[in-house]
């Protein structure tokens, strides 16, 4: 029996494929794989989605770290810029599958880890998302409270005004977080031409108030020779490779919504390093013209806020609120509430999902994260690297070296199925991400090896390709010639199709 059908580069499962497993507990309306109808996403919504989602507060002081260990500004940008274009490498070779199955992140997992392994992925990006989503909820209180305070100073001298601002938020993202993917597509067309245009607002006014860039766009760089210079360049360029390692993983979560692979791969490969590398510029030259206007470097934008009248702390803050959202609802709900829903499907949905996320986040402290921005940085952001780079590979590996893009979709919500592996579990999944993980770690164990964990994301990375390809070479799961039909419909004109039966 026929089970899926391929149409322009897009599979999508047959009628009589959907209701066999459609009662599967494997299987819900979140879950299931996409309709044509519904890959409606054009190359402009993920463009929007990008540009929202760099334009934050971590994006613009992300450079400040690097130049307080010692760069200077173009070596800082020059950094920013050659890790988004690294992460963009698996960002693009997940969204792939994403787009051409319409499989959300927890069902693209099943494939490498098994239904049932596939939770100490999704789980582990859970974890890491939620930490995120309370970090950017606290970045939005911040502001928010700056404004209270300065436009009502009695706000200031209430008990627990912070913890106020902060329960409000927090319901206002997972409010909208709740109404799901839809509403983050307009959220995102929404916040980036605002954010946009009032960055560079603010450059602008950067320039023209401190008669030039400032003084940090002039000072050189620390190091004196190259050898400096690369024990801070190398741990530097993983923790902006960690920024978005989350979204590396997740991204056929939107991708599924694609209209071609084109659209999303030219829109993704413009929007994040031309967006990250241009907004951290501004960033730095902004802090650099405070140093002139104020007498000391102001990186964080809600404290540079406070310094201007009520009605601009009050554009300011709207604009940071639109920025933290956009970045929350987008970047750290998604993964974790379809985590969470991926638990049990037939009970779990997305919002229940995003209510847990949003609790959890809590759980996490973000104040306390958020408390030492060193700590931030090199801790949190290379610490779940050393994490997310193997299940990166491992990803990569099962989908283009092993099945080389090919899949039985109905088979991934059989719970007996094909990839069902041991009991649910792929040992060869789990085995090459302990692998990924414990080479990196050897670093900070042994001070020679000190390199491993600096660039712990890309070893974990190449480590999990390595190990799960070798381990996989005669898996009976893998698709062979002829095991199914697959019906392919090639549009040959307006008014006409030509379907071709193709054997796999």
């Amino acid at each position: 029996m026929k089970t899926q059908i391929e149409q322009n580069g897009i599979v999508i499962l047959t009628d009589e494929a959907t209701k066999m497993v459609s009662e599967s507990k494997l299987w819900n309306d979140d879950l299931r794989p996409t309709t044509l109808k519904e890959h409606s996403w054009k190359g402009i919504n993920f463009a929007t989605l990008w540009i929202g989602m760099c334009l934050c507060i971590p994006s613009y002081t992300m450079a400040s770290g690097m130049i307080a260990l010692g760069m200077n500004w173009w070596q800082a940008i020059g950094t920013i810029f050659l890790g988004n274009v690294i992460v963009l490498i698996p960002i693009l070779l997940n969204s792939h599958a994403g787009t051409k199955f319409g499989i959300p992140y927890p069902v693209f997992a099943r494939l490498w880890f098994g239904d049932k392994g596939a939770h100490i992925p999704t789980l582990a990006r859970a974890i890491v998302a939620a930490g995120w989503f309370g970090i950017n909820t606290w970045i939005g209180t911040g502001a928010i409270d700056t404004l209270l305070v300065a436009s009502f100073p009695a706000w200031g001298k209430l008990p627990g005004h912070t913890a106020i601002v902060f329960a409000l938020f927090w319901a206002l993202n997972v409010g909208i977080a709740y109404k799901g993917p839809e509403a983050i597509k307009k959220l995102s067309s929404i916040a980036a031409p605002i954010v946009g245009i009032s960055s560079v607002i603010l450059l602008i006014w950067a320039f023209t108030h401190a008669g030039g860039w400032g003084p940090i766009l002039e000072t050189p760089s620390k190091f004196k020779t190259t050898g400096e210079f690369l024990k801070v360049f190398f741990p530097s360029l993983t923790g902006v490779i960690g920024f978005w390692a989350t979204l590396a993983l997740n991204i056929p979560d939107f991708c599924r919504y694609a209209q071609s692979q084109k659209s999303q791969i030219v829109a993704q490969s413009l929007s994040l390093p031309i967006t990250m590398t241009v907004f951290s510029f501004i960033g730095i030259a902004v802090t650099s013209a405070t140093v002139v206007i104020f007498g000391q470097a102001i990186w964080d934008p809600v404290q540079l806020l406070a310094k201007f009248p009520p009605f601009v702390i009050l554009l300011g803050t709207i604009i940071i609120v639109i920025s933290s959202l956009t970045i929350n609802v987008g970047a750290n709900v998604v993964a974790p509430a379809r985590a969470i829903e991926n638990l049990y499907p037939k009970r779990i949905t997305f919002g229940i999902g995003a209510i847990i996320t949003g609790l959890f986040a809590i759980l996490l402290q973000p104040w306390y994260i958020m408390s030492n921005f060193g700590n931030y940085i090199f801790g949190w952001l290379g610490t779940y690297a050393a994490l997310l780079g193997p299940i990166d590979g491992i990803a990569i590996a099962d989908y283009w070296l092993v099945r080389r893009k090919q899949l039985d979709l109905k088979e991934l919500y059989e719970p007996n199925g094909r990839y069902n592996y041991a009991n649910g579990f792929n040992k060869n999944g789990i085995y090459a991400l302990v692998i990924g993980v414990a080479v990196p770690i050897l670093g900070l164990l042994i001070p020679a090896l000190r390199f491993l964990w600096d660039n712990a994301w890309t070893f974990g990375l190449l480590i999990g390709i390595g190990v799960y390809t070798y381990l996989m070479r005669e898996d009976k799961s893998v698709l062979k010639e002829g095991e199914y039909e697959q019906i392919t419909i090639i549009k040959t004109h307006p008014h006409n199709e030509t379907m071709i039966e193709t054997h796999l």
